[in-house]
């Protein structure tokens, strides 16, 4: 079963949260969309994509994490079903709060926080300010370092490329798995992952978000480097890299030592997209880190 809940962010909008599993039923009444905090033996976990994501991304995550763990996917500002203002704010501020709120109104606190690349960033930086709400971090193909000036203008331009609207969502998978001049080889699952993301107009289809709210959310992070808030993540934190993703070997391993108890794993055949792309071995990379979070949390008998 997958159950909306609607959440508020600290600066009023509308959040849309999605629950991938049945509660117990002594949790949350039956037929309501009421946040219900979980009970303390089911572990929260909070699952953030990535920029231009939305929640159903984690779909495949949350359905083997829920044998274990209460598992919520946000969709964050600007993105999904979530609130979309023109004018944001779209800050990393903004986003660190959302989550925050997030799990307070979840009742998952201390959570296992999950993010992909933008989310990933969030997932450490509310770990740092927020040491309360967070009981572990997994960081999934996201790089400490600046990307600079030069790599936004690059985003730009490549957005200018996308053959907007697109007829079909064949048209779409076919694009960003074949077409997208930004791919070195054609990737199915890349293409399935924007198919997702494309809402049905009058003309055609288009993305669910703005590109240029897109813009201003990697303004607020692709300028800086953010390795003094690694520093100050003192809970268990996993970096997870593909082999070709964009996170290179050498800057995830110095994250991991920046990270006061910080460790490493690679998914071999995958790229930016490693949920997607090759879910068993994300799985096989992730699991045994989580079940270490929760047997370091089980009191002694």
């Amino acid at each position: 079963m997958v159950r909306r809940i609607d959440l508020t962010a600290a600066d009023g909008l509308r959040l849309a949260a999605w629950e991938y599993a049945d509660l117990p039923k002594d949790t949350a009444p039956a037929g309501t969309s009421s946040p219900a905090p979980a009970p303390a033996e089911v572990p929260g976990v909070l699952l953030l994509h990535g920029l231009m994501g939305r929640a159903s991304h984690w779909a495949g995550t949350a359905r083997w994490l829920t044998e274990r763990h209460r598992a919520v996917a946000l969709d964050q500002r600007g993105h999904g079903q979530s609130d979309k203002p023109a004018d944001g704010p779209y800050t990393r501020e903004a986003y660190i709060a959302d989550a925050a709120a997030a799990i307070e109104q979840l009742g998952l606190g201390p959570a296992v926080v999950i993010g992909h690349a933008m989310g990933g960033l969030t997932a450490w930086q509310l770990a740092a300010e927020r040491p309360d709400l967070v009981r572990a971090v997994v960081v999934c193909d996201m790089r400490a370092s600046a990307r600079g000036a030069a790599s936004q203008r690059e985003w730009e331009d490549w957005f200018r490329t996308w053959p907007l609207p697109f007829a079909t969502l064949a048209d779409v998978r076919k694009w960003f798995g074949e077409d997208d001049p930004w791919l070195e080889r054609p990737s199915p699952a890349r293409g399935t992952w924007f198919a997702e993301v494309m809402a049905e107009g009058p003309d055609g289809w288009r993305p669910m978000f703005s590109r240029t709210r897109m813009l201003a959310t990697r303004d607020g992070w692709a300028h800086d480097a953010h390795w003094d808030s690694l520093a100050l993540v003192r809970c268990p934190a996993l970096v997870v890299r593909g082999i070709d993703g964009e996170l290179g070997r050498a800057e995830a391993q110095e994250m991991v030592r920046v990270l006061p108890r910080g460790t490493y794993a690679e998914v071999a055949d995958a790229g930016h997209l490693i949920p997607h792309e090759r879910p068993e071995g994300w799985r096989a990379a992730v699991e045994p880190f989580l079940d270490s979070v929760l047997r370091a949390a089980t009191p002694a008998t």
